[in-house]
C-alpha cells in the first residue's frame, strides 16, 4: 500500500493550483475517489496504464470536433437574445413598472419563501458529496460554501471558476484538500442532473396534452422524450445498484456513488428544482390558469436550454423560452414576472452572499489566521476521513 501511494504521489500529472483541481467531470485530479454504498476504507486513485500512441489519435479527433459545442452555445444564445428582443418590442417600460406595482405583498412573500427552501435543499448537494467522500463538515460551514457558491455563480455564470474558488476558500480551511473538493463538484453536479431528469419525465407524461399544445408538439412525443428521461434516470440507478461502478477518463479511474447516495441526490435535487420553479409559478399572472405540473416541465426545458448557452444563469434563453410557452398570457405581466424572478432568486442571495462572505472572512481573520485542528472523526489536513468510517450505507 505504501509503495501505491508513493507511486500516485509521484505520478508527474499533479494539480498545481485550485483552478487546474476543480476542472469539469471527468477532469479531475488525482486523489478523488468515489465511495457508494459499498463498505470499506477508500483505496487511492491509480493510473490506468494506457498505449500513449492509441491515444493520440482520438486526442486529434476531440480537439477537431471541440469547437462544435462552443458554436452551438454561442447561436443558441444570439436566436434567443433575437427571440426575447422581438417579443419585448410590443411591450414598454410604463406597462413593466404598472406591473411590478400590482405584485402583491403574498406573491412576494410566497416567492422568497420558495427562494429559501430551494437553497436549503441546495444545501444537500454538498452534504450528500461529503457523506460520499466519507469527510465530515459541521452543517454550518457546509450550508455556508454551498448557499454562498451557487449564489454567486447563479449570477456570475463560469461555476467552475467561481464556486469552486468559494468552496476552495471555505472548505480548504476545514482540510479539504484541492482533490476533494473537485470531486464534491462532480458529484454535487450528478445531484441536479438527476433531479431534474426526473422533474421533466414525470411532467412530460403526466401533462402531454396540455404540454403538446404549449409546444407545438405530439403528445406521443411529449411521452417519448418524457419515458426517455425516466428510463436514463432509472437505468443510471440500477448501474449503480448492480455493483460497485467506476469510469475511467483518461488515465484516472473514478468510484461513482452507490444506489443510496443516487437516490438521496435524486430527492434532493427534485426538490430543489421544484421549488425553483414555484419561485416563479407563484409570481404570473394570478389569473393564469396552467397547472404546476405542467408548468414544471417548461421550466425545466427553459432551465436546460439556459445551461446550454452557457449565458450566466440563462439570462435571455431562459426568458425567451418561457415568453414563447406562455404566449397566450399578457406578455408584460409574463416579463415582469421575469424580471421579479430574477431579481427574489437571484440577486437577493447573490448580495445577500457576498455579505455573508464578508462577514466570515472578518471573523475569521479576527480568530486567527487559520482555525485550529477539526476534533477526532473529522477531515483532517489531508482532507481524509476515519480510517475505521465504514462509508455511506
Amino acid at each position: 500500500m505504501a509503495r501505491q501511494r508513493a507511486a500516485v504521489r509521484d505520478h508527474p500529472v499533479r494539480a498545481q493550483a485550485f483552478g487546474r483541481a476543480a476542472q469539469p467531470e471527468g477532469r479531475t485530479p488525482n486523489g478523488m475517489n468515489f465511495q457508494g454504498q459499498h463498505r470499506g476504507p477508500a483505496e487511492p486513485v491509480e493510473p490506468v496504464e494506457h498505449d500513449a500512441a492509441a491515444d493520440k489519435p482520438r486526442k486529434s479527433w476531440r480537439g477537431r470536433y471541440a469547437w462544435i459545442g462552443t458554436a452551438a452555445s454561442i447561436v443558441l444564445f444570439a436566436v434567443s437574445l433575437g427571440v426575447l428582443w422581438k417579443l419585448v418590442q410590443s411591450v414598454s417600460w410604463a406597462e413593466v413598472r404598472a406591473a411590478v406595482a400590482a405584485a402583491t405583498a403574498k406573491q412576494l412573500g410566497l416567492a422568497f419563501l420558495f427562494v429559501g427552501i430551494s437553497y436549503l435543499f441546495l444545501t444537500g448537494y454538498d452534504a450528500l458529496a461529503l457523506r460520499q467522500l466519507r469527510i465530515k463538515v459541521p452543517y454550518r460551514i457546509t450550508a455556508l460554501a454551498s448557499f454562498t457558491s451557487y449564489a454567486v455563480s447563479f449570477t456570475l455564470g463560469f461555476p467552475l471558476l467561481t464556486a469552486g474558488t468559494i468552496r476552495y476558500w471555505i472548505y480548504a480551511r476545514q482540510g479539504l484538500t484541492t482533490a476533494k473538493i473537485a470531486a464534491l463538484t462532480v458529484i454535487a453536479g450528478f445531484t441536479f442532473w438527476l433531479g431534474m431528469g426526473v422533474v421533466l419525465g414525470l411532467s412530460l407524461i403526466i401533462e402531454a396534452g396540455q404540454l403538446a399544445g404549449l409546444a407545438f408538439t405530439s403528445i406521443r412525443i411529449n411521452q417519448g422524450v418524457g419515458l426517455a428521461a425516466l428510463g436514463l434516470v432509472l437505468g443510471y440507478l440500477a448501474w449503480v445498484s448492480a455493483k460497485k461502478r467506476s469510469i475511467t477518463v483518461r488515465q484516472w479511474r473514478l468510484e461513482l456513488p452507490g444506489a443510496s447516495v443516487s437516490i438521496g441526490q435524486m430527492l434532493v435535487g427534485i426538490g430543489d428544482v421544484c421549488a425553483a420553479a414555484a419561485v416563479l409559478y407563484v409570481l404570473l399572472p394570478q389569473e393564469m390558469t396552467l397547472g404546476f405540473t405542467t408548468f414544471l416541465a417548461i421550466y425545466v426545458l427553459a432551465a436546460m436550454l439556459g445551461i446550454a448557452s452557457n449565458a450566466p444563469g440563462g439570462i435571455g434563453v431562459f426568458e425567451a423560452t418561457v415568453l414563447l410557452a406562455l404566449s397566450s398570457l399578457p406578455r408584460n405581466e409574463v416579463l415582469t414576472s421575469l424580471l421579479l424572478f430574477r431579481g427574489c432568486y437571484y440577486v437577493v442571495p447573490f448580495m445577500t452572499a457576498l455579505a455573508m462572505l464578508g462577514l466570515y472572512e472578518i471573523v475569521k481573520r479576527a480568530g486567527g489566521a487559520r482555525d485550529p485542528g477539526p476534533p477526532e472523526g473529522v477531515a483532517g489536513p489531508s482532507g481524509r476521513p476515519r480510517p475505521d468510517d465504514p462509508g455511506p450505507r
